[in-house]
C-alpha cells in the first residue's frame, strides 16, 4: 500500500472545509494534496509518518472558501512528489460531490428513506418549501438516481440542507 484516502470516501457529500484523512508515506515524509473540478484547485503539501517508506495516519482540512468551482463534483487527490523527476506518483483520487454548490449555506445532508407513493417533488418540498428543487437532490445522488422520474423504495437518499 502506497498511500490510501479513507475519508472521504467515493461521491461523498462534502462541506468547506473538505475534511481528509488516510494513510500514506512519502518522500521525506512529505505527501501533497490537491482539490479540484478541473476549472480551478486548492493545493498544499502535508507531513506523514517519520520518513522515507514508513507509513503513518493523516488528518488535515482544506479551506474552500473563494474557490471559483464550477461543477458539483470535485476531486481530492493525495499524491508523492518524485524526488527523480518531480512527477507525481503514488497518487490517489476520489471523486465528491461539493454540498455548497448545490445549496446555499450547506451545513449537512438529511437521509430519506424512498416509501411506497413517494417522488422527488414531494421529498423536495417537504425539505425546501414550495419551491421543490428536486434536482438538487439528483446532484446529490449520482450514484443513486439514473432517472429523475424513476425512484424505489427503500432508496436511500442524500437530502443536502442549508443554513
Amino acid at each position: 500500500m502506497a498511500n490510501e484516502i479513507q475519508q472521504p470516501k467515493a461521491y461523498d457529500l462534502v462541506g468547506n472545509p473538505v475534511l481528509v484523512g488516510g494513510i500514506g508515506q512519502g518522500f521525506e515524509a512529505t505527501l501533497n494534496y490537491r482539490i479540484h473540478d478541473g476549472h480551478d484547485e486548492r493545493t498544499g503539501f502535508f507531513n506523514v509518518g517519520g520518513g522515507t517508506g514508513e507509513h503513518g495516519q493523516f488528518a488535515f482540512a482544506v479551506d474552500l472558501t473563494g474557490a471559483a468551482f464550477q461543477l458539483d463534483r470535485l476531486f481530492v487527490e493525495v499524491y508523492e512528489e518524485s524526488a527523480r523527476d518531480g512527477s507525481e506518483i503514488n497518487k490517489v483520487i476520489v471523486p465528491v460531490i461539493y454540498g455548497p454548490r448545490i445549496v446555499a449555506g450547506y451545513i449537512g445532508y438529511r437521509l430519506h428513506t424512498v416509501a411506497r407513493g413517494d417522488t422527488l417533488t414531494r421529498i423536495a418540498r417537504d425539505a425546501y418549501g414550495t419551491d421543490g428543487h428536486y434536482d438538487r437532490i439528483v446532484r446529490a445522488n449520482p450514484l443513486v438516481i439514473s432517472d429523475p422520474d424513476r425512484i424505489f423504495v427503500g432508496q436511500v437518499l442524500k437530502i443536502p440542507i442549508g443554513a
